[in-house]
């Protein structure tokens, strides 16, 4: 094999920009990982402090939302409710 296939130049490929992004992504894949333990263990704590995590984790995701898509979703829920005599 020449040293062309080797490197994947034949079929256009930069090897070695290919492991740098290849690489990069594994890293940004544990640094992930480790966030994703720091949140457990951060509603483990508040959850030892009497905190209810279902709905901290809702109010986590509604605040990276925009307020105009939260009052639709919520006037359609409403809507619906009515309509199945929940209100």
């Amino acid at each position: 094999m020449s040293d062309q296939t080797e490197t994947g130049e034949s079929y256009g490929i930069a090897a070695g920009e290919l492991k740098q992004f290849i690489e990069r992504i594994e890293r940004l894949e544990e640094e992930k990982k480790k966030v994703g333990e720091q949140i457990k263990e951060v509603m483990a704590e508040a959850k030892g402090r009497g905190y209810d995590t279902k709905v901290i984790r809702k109010v986590v995701a509604l605040r990276k939302r925009d307020a105009d898509d939260i009052a639709e979703e919520e006037a359609v829920m409403e809507m619906y409710k009515a309509a199945l005599g929940m209100a």
